[in-house]
């Protein structure tokens, strides 16, 4: 089955305001709200040994930074002394021996991905190093279809970073940007001059690195809905393969940096929504297609066509083209998803290290999935991966009569259809070009968690 991309994103603004509430951005469900501590080394054996075939993804979190930027909610270790991350590496290469025991180690590794903080923390010889013991406990491939990435900070590369990352196996890489606006950059302490980042972009295509994506959000203190479109008309000079423009979430009571934002000098909600209309129509003007949530890529790019080719899958890093591979994260903090299972690893730094020596894995918390949340995770990834949802395929899937089973929930959509933001057939629900921006609103009416009282959390607003 194929599906076409949402083709124009249309803009109303008293629906929008209506609708814009709180809720999950949907990286899993049930979302992390639902992990437990109950779940423990057993659990996590049981997911592997049923779900071992097949190819997989790898994650690696690099929690160190030289510099905090005041906008980051990612668990991070701001630090300058480079001789840190060794201990937390050698740490690393132990839990990927205590995870990669009872895999097959024939399982090719299809997408990698490091993550931080800022991977390009540690040095060259550390990065190799890094490689060389993931390549001993899993089958990491040398194929061009391999997906291989990244997060860079132009900031803290040398002259050679990106030739290093390249001859070792990378082929993808993700800036952080953010904004071009220094007045902006300065308020969130990343100064980081555009011809950095031009030259950076420019060394990245003539070694060949075959995808670069740079991240942006809206929503910074002093941005402007006209200082914002300057960053974007200055991206499209440099002609990213994808962006990503996401939403700052200003919670200073949960993330400690975000305390050193003066509130009075965010944007309104008003310019906020300005902001990211006017994203919109300048990229998708300048031929980006929006896959969706916060991502736009180029209708070759890889994520563009997983989209069209009813490929694309959603998982702890956002949008992916790896539909259904077991997930592997490693290190502090960090996520996996192994079949029916998520669990997530020791958010504390110390608590970590010290699980892995004593030779047991790092796993706090996590959850099996039921029957129930099988079919619901899949009909919301339908949703927001392709703005569609055949009752059939669900049907033939689970074994169920798709309007009695989701009677109340169809329903409920009952003002959805009334605005325009759905179309709701005999067999199918299509949202529509109103309705993309509002994703994530459609797919709470088929999240069983979050109405219950038990379910108290902050998130960030849809829109």
């Amino acid at each position: 089955m194929t599906h076409t991309l949402l083709p124009n994103i249309q803009w109303d603004i008293d629906l929008i305001k209506r609708y814009d509430k709180s809720g999950p951005r949907y990286t899993s469900y049930p979302t992390a709200v639902q992990f437990n501590g109950g779940f423990d080394t057993r659990h996590y054996q049981a997911a592997r040994d049923a779900s071992n075939h097949g190819p997989m993804s790898l994650y690696v979190h690099i929690p160190f930074c030289a510099h905090v930027c005041y906008y980051c909610a990612c668990n991070k270790i701001i630090t300058k002394r480079k001789e840190k991350a060794q201990p937390y590496l050698d740490a690393l290469y132990k839990e990927m021996a205590l995870r990669s025991d009872g895999y097959d180690k024939n399982r090719p590794i299809e997408q990698l991905h490091w993550g931080g903080g800022t991977p390009t923390f540690i040095s060259h010889e550390q990065m190799t190093e890094l490689m060389t013991e993931m390549g001993k406990h899993f089958n990491l491939l040398d194929t061009e279809d391999r997906d291989y990435s990244i997060e860079i900070d132009p900031r803290e590369l040398q002259p050679d970073t990106l030739a290093h990352l390249k001859s070792i196996g990378f082929n993808r890489v993700s800036l952080g940007v953010q904004d071009f606006d220094e007045k902006v950059q300065k308020a969130v302490n990343r100064v980081q001059p555009l011809e950095m980042t031009r030259n950076t972009l420019e060394e990245a295509r003539r070694l060949g690195f075959k995808s670069i994506n740079i991240d942006l959000i809206y929503g910074l203190p002093f941005q402007t809905r006209e200082s914002f479109a300057q960053t974007l008309k200055t991206v499209l000079e440099l002609d990213p393969d994808r962006l990503s423009v996401f939403n700052y979430a200003h919670l200073p009571e949960r993330f400690m940096p975000q305390r050193r934002i003066n509130e009075a000098d965010l944007p309104s909600g008003e310019q906020k929504l300005g902001m990211l209309e006017d994203s919109i129509r300048i990229l998708t003007d300048a031929g980006y297609h929006y896959v969706g949530m916060d991502h736009f890529a180029k209708p070759d790019d890889s994520l563009a066509q997983a989209q069209i080719q009813g490929k694309l899958h959603r998982n702890f890093q956002g949008y992916t083209t790896h539909e259904e591979c077991d997930l592997v994260a490693l290190g502090v903090s960090s996520i996996s998803q192994i079949g029916d299972a998520y669990f997530q690893n020791s958010a504390d730094i110390d608590e970590y290290m010290n699980s892995i020596t004593d030779a047991t894995l790092p796993i706090k918390r996590g959850v099996i999935l039921t029957e129930e949340d099988d079919l619901r995770r899949a009909v919301i990834k339908q949703l927001i991966c392709h703005f569609n949802l055949d009752f059939k395929d669900i049907e033939s899937r689970f074994k169920i009569q798709f309007k009695q089973h989701f009677k109340e929930e169809l329903h409920s959509l009952t003002p959805y259809i009334e605005d325009g933001l759905i179309s709701l057939n005999e067999d199918s629900i299509q949202v529509t070009d109103k309705g993309g921006l509002l994703i994530r609103n459609i797919c709470m009416a088929f999240d069983e968690y979050i109405s219950h009282p038990e379910h108290k959390v902050s998130y960030s607003k849809v829109i």
